[in-house]
């Protein structure tokens, strides 16, 4: 029998997560709380230039972040799993204009997407089919997130230097609001 149809139990009986799709939720969960840091740093910044809906945008999605960790720590211990947290490094707080900025989210949300999609293709390669459906929920949670920033920098880049066009965006960022997420 190929290893990768090996049916994980622990001493109860229980069906436990494969242990390498295991290992890389807890590399992922690492991944999300290191972004939530990274949104963290970004909003301090926007906060100290002034730009108040800006922060709270990247505090919203630091809160996003911090939620997509603790569903993945969540199907790990529903799984019989064990969470294996290892410490999160410190975001490069070098930080420029909105629209540098942005450019820099866009490019660490496609660098996610990146490693969610390989959680997929190690779930399909180990046969474990619970969890691709679990990561499922991420790879479309994803391409709203690519998608959402996208938005941003089409705006920041039709405004250009106008500060009045600048001024409204912060407005209308400052209205988003946090929604806890469920892969359910």
């Amino acid at each position: 029998m190929p290893e990768s149809f090996v049916i994980f139990m622990d001493y109860g009986g229980q069906i436990v997560i494969n242990e390498k799709i295991q290992n890389v939720l807890n590399a992922q969960i690492n991944k999300e709380f290191y972004s939530a840091y990274l949104y963290l740093a970004m909003s301090a910044y926007f906060d100290e230039i002034g730009l108040c809906g800006f922060s709270h945008w990247t505090k919203v999605q630091a809160q996003e972040e911090v939620d997509h960790g603790m569903i993945l720590f969540d199907f790990i211990i529903e799984r019989n799993g064990k969470v294996e947290l290892s410490p999160i490094s410190a975001p490069d707080v070098t930080l420029g204009t909105p629209l540098e900025i942005f450019e820099r989210i866009y490019e660490h949300e496609k660098y996610v997407t990146s490693s969610i999609n390989c959680v997929a293709s190690m779930s399909d390669e180990e046969c474990d089919l619970a969890s691709r459906n679990f990561i499922d929920w991420y790879i479309a949670e994803q391409v709203e997130e690519e998608r959402n920033v996208y938005e941003v920098i089409l705006n920041l880049k039709m405004f250009g230097d106008d500060k009045s066009a600048l001024y409204l965006l912060d407005k209308d960022l400052k209205s988003r609001v946090f929604k806890a997420h469920s892969y359910n």
